[in-house]
């Protein structure tokens, strides 16, 4: 029995089911209950796994407006600006960039009126030195996961 590449394998695993009992990902890999609890542990405290979710379909909620707000923000005040984007609700992603911009954020949301609104508020700080918006009008791909490399030879 071997343990090369079990975390990888563990991970790709729980990709494609993330609701595996620890039964049945010990049979598909072939180690024992306990070595894929271990191993699901260790990767659980190294911070490697964070959380078993589900993957949500906001359209299908209602939330068929996506929003990328391109910010250029004052240099000192970027952990700030970053820190109220990540708060606001319907922000599910904010990101430090380079380029042009410094932060990218993506926004859901029901509607147009709702988005506009979230945007206005937003832009009212201060520190936010210029802006642009653009709504997406197809999410060709969106929230995907990726296999990990096994590196096998």
């Amino acid at each position: 029995m071997t343990y090369e590449n079990l975390d990888a394998k563990l991970v790709n695993s729980l990709l494609s089911n993330g609701r595996a009992s620890l039964r049945s990902l010990g049979d598909e890999l072939d180690v024992s209950v306990t070595t894929v609890s271990n191993h699901l542990r260790d990767l659980e405290d190294e911070g490697v796994i964070r959380g078993y979710t589900p993957i949500v379909d906001y359209d299908k909620l209602g939330y068929d407006v996506t929003a990328v707000l391109q910010l250029k923000v004052e240099g000192s005040a970027l952990p700030d600006v970053t820190e109220k984007l990540k708060a606001e609700k319907q922000m599910v992603s904010v990101y430090e960039v380079t380029g042009d911009y410094d932060v990218i954020a993506i926004g859901k949301f029901t509607d147009t009126d709702g988005m506009n609104d979230q945007i206005k508020s937003i832009l009212t700080d201060a520190d936010i030195r210029e802006s642009n918006t653009s709504v997406v009008l197809n999410a060709v791909t969106e929230n995907e996961q990726f296999d990990l490399d096994l590196n096998e030879e």
